[in-house]
């Protein structure tokens, strides 16, 4: 069930499942979507540990961002609610936006992450400034971009299910929202900030996927020192919807190894 908690004055929306001893693990959305995308994770992962997915500042159930948010300010934000939450320590794990969140999560606060679970993403992308362009130029009928854009964003032929959860989805954005968080994504540059990475790391990525194709995730996994990369077969930019068993089968086995070696 969706809940809200209030952090420096602002809620900030979240869902969460299951509890225990082993570190939490922290799911972050991408720009067209909000936490409701991490629901089979949630469930899935909520068996063995404590589990959330938050909104940013501007989506779900999170209070309106203000102008100027960055990716820093959401990545503070998220790290304050995980101190409102008593999560001290967790893996994050982050699609799209959410990656580049994770990363300036780790460049904040490096000792909020046991791992980085980096899906869908990069450091920087070569087509970000006309894609950012482009996003500015549609915000305004999210539901008419979404309904263009979702056959690129998923492998073909899509499930009908996952295409309807995903037009439906980012139809809910509002707009100036989206216009904060696709500055936040596609003007990212965290090439820097990916080789100052230290924590284990994997790389995620969908072999079809269009809008961050796999050589981005191969470029980031080359930043980031001792970084495992894993392809998705099948799957588009939405890897963790699209193909949730593949995709919780990779992380699984990432996180049963970082903590047999911790």
């Amino acid at each position: 069930m969706p809940r809200v908690i209030a952090n420096n004055g602002c809620e900030i929306g979240y869902e969460e499942a299951g509890a225990g001893e082993a570190a939490p693990i922290i799911f972050l959305h991408g720009v067209g979507s909000d936490k409701s995308v991490w629901r089979p994770q949630l469930a899935h992962f909520g068996k063995k540990r404590r589990a959330v997915a938050f909104d940013y500042p501007g989506y779900g159930d999170s209070d309106p961002a203000s102008e100027g948010t960055t990716r820093d300010d959401y990545a503070s934000a998220i790290i304050s609610t995980m101190h409102e939450l008593g999560i001290d320590r967790a893996h994050i794990c982050g699609l799209s936006l959410g990656g580049v969140v994770a990363i300036a999560i780790n460049h904040l606060d490096a000792r909020r992450c046991a791992s980085l679970i980096l899906a869908d993403t990069f450091a920087v992308h070569p087509q970000g400034q006309a894609i950012y362009e482009r996003a500015m130029t549609a915000s305004e009928n999210l539901r008419s971009m979404a309904e263009a854009r979702v056959d690129m964003l998923l492998a073909q032929p899509a499930a009908p299910r996952v295409r309807r959860e995903v037009v439906e989805t980012m139809s809910r954005i509002d707009p100036q929202a989206y216009c904060i968080g696709a500055e936040a994504v596609w003007l990212a540059d965290q090439r820097e900030r990916a080789k100052q990475i230290r924590v284990p790391t994997l790389v995620l990525v969908g072999d079809q996927d269009l809008i961050t194709p796999p050589e981005l995730s191969e470029e980031l996994a080359g930043l980031v020192p001792n970084a495992l990369i894993q392809v998705i077969e099948d799957a588009g930019h939405i890897s963790n919807l699209e193909k949730p068993a593949e995709f919780d089968r990779a992380v699984d086995q990432f996180i049963s190894d970082v903590e047999a070696h911790a």
